[in-house]
C-alpha cells in the first residue's frame, strides 16, 4: 500500500466506459491526439517527463462511465493553454501494480487482473492512474506503474 500526496495534472480528457465497447477506440484516439498535437509542449511547469493517464469521475465502478485524463503532473495550475484541462487529485491510499512487457498489451493485461481482483481491493473509485516513466518505452522490457485508489 502506498500513501500518495495530493497532486495536479494538466492535459486532455475524454469520457468513456469499459462496457460500451468504445473504450479502446476513445482512449486510442486520446493518446493519438496527445502525441500528434504535442500536448506536452503546451504544458508549463511540468514536474517531470512522466506521462500520467488518470481514470477519474467514475459514474459507479469500473463498469460505468469515467473520464480519462492524459497529461503531466505540474507544480501549479498557472497558465492553462486553451483546449487543455486541469484537475487536482487528493492523493491518499493506493495499491500499486506494475505492468511489464510490450506496451500497450502489458497495461491492458494488468488492468484485466485488477478488474478480476476488484472485490478484494476495496476500491475507492476516485482516481486510478498509470505512470509512463523512462521505463515505459523499452519494447518487451517496458514497465508502467498503475496505482488504484483504495479505502
Amino acid at each position: 500500500m502506498h500513501t500518495l500526496a495530493p497532486f495536479k495534472i494538466i492535459g486532455i480528457a475524454a469520457r468513456t466506459s469499459n462496457t460500451s465497447g468504445k473504450a479502446a477506440e476513445v482512449l486510442g484516439a486520446l493518446w493519438r491526439r496527445f502525441f500528434e498535437e504535442q500536448i506536452g509542449d503546451k504544458i508549463e511547469g511540468k514536474i517531470s517527463d512522466d506521462i500520467y493517464a488518470i481514470y477519474t469521475d467514475y459514474e459507479s465502478d469500473y463498469k460505468g462511465e469515467y473520464t480519462c485524463l492524459i497529461g503531466y503532473q505540474v507544480e501549479n495550475e498557472g497558465n492553462i493553454t486553451e483546449g487543455l484541462v486541469s484537475k487536482k487529485f487528493h492523493g491518499g491510499k493506493h495499491a500499486k501494480f506494475v505492468a511489464k512487457g510490450k506496451m500497450p498489451d502489458a497495461v491492458v493485461n494488468c488492468w484485466q487482473e485488477i478488474w478480476a481482483k476488484d472485490s478484494d481491493l476495496d476500491r475507492e473509485y476516485t482516481a486510478d492512474f498509470e505512470v509512463y516513466g523512462s521505463q515505459s518505452q523499452q519494447g518487451a522490457n517496458s514497465s508502467v506503474d498503475i496505482f488504484i485508489a483504495v479505502k
